[in-house]
């Protein structure tokens, strides 16, 4: 056959796509086209799919030339070969057989706005298309039927290409299965898989807003500022961070694959050929099945390597984040929308930024680069560097001013609590503004010998603030920090019973410098022996000891912490300045362990930067027997430190033992000031 035919619904397209049709000329002129073309429906849709993913069509006008190609398909016999090819990719096609001559093929209804799946969703608005199906959101009406406040879901029906591959229904599989291992924030909450008949299809949560892609695509859009752009960029980085580090690659990322919600959350959609970099965890993981062989990528977003079919790696995300970035800033594609080969062959180089500060622009020049070996390695590395702040100066900056940089917004996140908020005074030590005595120039010899001169009085020694963190971190089964205000030191945090007070004040006495102060406040709390284990976990997290955005808090509320049997535990917590994972442990006075987050009461435990949050307030927690000296101990992380959520009460023994690896493994590959600790200790009797 002839490929003008092809080539003329092409040009149809690329004028549309340019502007020259409107909605409505462009649909009549496809339908014109189709009706007088010899082209088959399989291949129009081929071509129409094709040119959708090179450059996204209005929703509407992509539901309604699919449509169109379908009932052209159940009207017209397809092909007068023993085999008829149907939009096959470069790695695989798939054949049907001929129907008996003098009759119909049996063609597959696609489903559209207005129809309904099993019986229970019905299709009430085409929300966004990509290359392999159509987002709708939809009733569900069995919600709708047990009266639940939120009835309306999201979902994905396969495209009249994909749903016919032999491989649909397990790509869909795989992309659920996926979904749910991604359990992020920033990454759409994906339900289940099923199919209609033919039609096979993807159900998710709902979301309110619009595609980054709307967004770019906005006329006059000229780019963001820096402040705003950042909030999307950290989260798509998130998410794609989130799922290198369970050793998947997205594989198609770009602004049509964001969305962001009415609430200004940031989510990443479309795993559905997001493949694998690590190999799996056992032979179970293993699959014939690659979802990559279904094909799938968009020329201006897809890095060198995907043209070349390297394996996957992370890197040709951080690719198309860097694109999407640059989008974002300038409201221009980096390589003028050119594929990276092509951008590549006529040595193209992306312009900078004007609001970029130079750490910034090497960043995001470093993550555009067209060689994978030479481009940013992790996108943890992106978003610090552009996280720099424009024209940062040289000098080291005002530690008074760090409590005003940090400051986050509070909103509704994960873990679903009250918001709790706390205050940080800031602390410097005062200034030494004693300054040297001019020195008179010398005086001619006189005839008698001058007096000697007075010697120069010996320099007071000072306290080394360092010699006390050193001697504070030695003190056995303590939790200790030191800050000096003027000439006077204090000491906080918890002490070991068989130290105690005294006998710590005067180690403190004996350091170099310590005479010259005026006095020494030690406000410490005694910690018994039997949690020892309990505080040398910590230690190297301990917030006490930190200053800044790395530092959590776990606080009891209400006066003093002796707590009388059925009173409530209410306690106030605040996360670091990154997303983290929290854990909130109580370990009571009989050897157990129970997890008060996550846990029936709070299954969700991710939270936001400087997110604050209550828990208890609603009497979940409620003190009885046994009674004695009990702690509470925060801690946030980077990623998940189990799989799986732990049983509500266990041996304490056993969990410490069960942390140990995933703690040092996390302090091995974020760093130990990625995880933070915090501890409240209360003592609980009988009424």
């Amino acid at each position: 056959m002839s490929g003008h035919p092809v080539a003329s619904l092409k040009d149809l397209i690329r004028k549309f796509q340019n502007g020259g049709l409107s909605d409505d000329e462009f649909v009549a002129s496809f339908e014109t086209a189709l009706a007088q073309d010899p082209t088959t429906p399989s291949q129009a849709a081929r071509v129409v799919i094709e040119e959708n993913t090179r450059f996204p069509f209005p929703p509407a006008v992509y539901a309604e030339v699919m449509r169109r190609i379908e009932r052209r398909g159940a009207t017209q016999y397809e092909g007068t070969t023993e085999a008829t090819r149907l939009a096959g990719t470069e790695t695989g096609s798939m054949y049907v057989a001929t129907p008996e001559p003098g009759t119909l093929p049996q063609t597959a209804h696609t489903k559209g706005v207005g129809d309904t799946l099993n019986g229970r969703f019905v299709l009430e608005e085409c929300l966004g298309v990509g290359g392999m199906g159509t987002v709708y959101k939809a009733l569900d009406l069995r919600k709708l039927e047990a009266s639940d406040r939120k009835p309306y879901i999201a979902i994905k029906v396969l495209n009249l290409q994909f749903s016919g591959h032999p491989k649909s229904l397990m790509a869909l599989q795989r992309e659920a299965r996926k979904a749910q291992t991604l359990a992020h924030r920033n990454i759409v909450t994906v339900y289940d898989f099923d199919r209609d008949g033919p039609v096979v299809f993807l159900t998710m949560e709902y979301l309110s807003g619009s595609s980054l892609n709307h967004v770019l695509k906005a006329p006059g859009f000229a780019g963001m500022p820096m402040a705003r752009a950042m909030s999307i960029i950290n989260g798509m980085g998130n998410a794609l961070a989130y799922a290198h580090e369970r050793g998947f690659v997205h594989c198609d990322f770009k602004p049509a694959n964001v969305f962001l919600t009415e609430n200004g959350e940031v989510k990443v959609i479309d795993f559905g050929i997001a493949r694998g970099f690590l190999p799996p965890a056992d032979e179970s993981d293993r699959t014939v099945f690659d979802p990559g062989s279904l094909g799938g990528m968009t020329p201006a977003y897809a890095s060198p390597e995907m043209f070349d079919h390297c394996e996957p790696d992370p890197r040709d995300d951080i690719f198309a984040l860097a694109c999407v970035s640059y989008e974002l800033l300038t409201g221009k594609h980096p390589y003028q929308r050119l594929s990276a080969n092509q951008a590549r062959d006529a040595a193209l180089k992306p312009v900078q930024p004007p609001q970029l500060s130079r750490t910034q622009w090497k960043t995001l020049r470093e993550a555009l680069s067209l060689d994978r070996e030479t481009r940013t390695p992790t996108v943890a590395r992106f978003l610090q560097g552009m996280s720099a702040v424009p024209g940062a100066p040289t000098r080291r900056p005002d530690p008074r001013m760090a409590g005003g940089v940090l400051a986050v917004l509070a909103g509704v996140a994960a873990l679903g609590y009250y918001a709790w908020h706390s205050q940080r005074q800031a602390e410097a030590p005062a200034a030494d503004s004693r300054a040297e005595a001019p020195v008179a120039p010398a005086a001619p010899a006189p005839e008698t010998p001058a007096a000697p001169a007075p010697a120069p009085a010996a320099r007071r020694a000072e306290l080394s603030m360092a010699e006390v963190g050193k001697l504070l971190a030695a003190v056995p089964c303590s939790l200790l920090t030191a800050t000096q205000q003027g000439q006077t030191l204090h000491v906080r945090g918890f002490l070991a019973e068989s130290v105690g007070a005294a006998r710590l004040r005067e180690q403190l006495n004996g350091l170099p410098g310590a005479k010259a102060l005026k006095s020494m406040a030690v406000d410490t709390q005694p910690l018994a022996a039997d949690k020892c284990d309990v505080a040398t976990m910590i230690a190297p997290y301990w917030s006490g000891n930190r200053q800044g955005g790395t530092a959590s808090s776990l606080r009891l509320r209400g006066q003093g912490t002796q707590l009388t049997e059925g009173s409530p535990m209410v306690l106030d917590l605040r996360t670091p300045a990154q997303d983290s994972y929290v854990y909130v442990d109580y370990f009571a006075a009989d050897g157990k362990v129970a997890h008060m987050v996550p846990s029936t009461h709070i299954p969700a435990n991710q939270a936001p930067p400087g997110y604050s949050a209550t828990i208890g307030d609603s009497g979940d927690w409620v003190v009885s027997a046994p009674f004695g000296t009990e702690v509470v101990v925060l801690l946030t992380t980077p990623a998940p430190l189990f799989a799986a959520r732990r049983a509500e009460v266990e041996s304490r023994q056993d969990y410490l033992r069960t942390l140990e690896k995933p703690l040092a493994q996390m302090a091995r590959t974020y760093g130990r000031d990625r995880i933070s600790a915090d501890l409240v200790q209360i003592s609980t009797r009988a009424r």
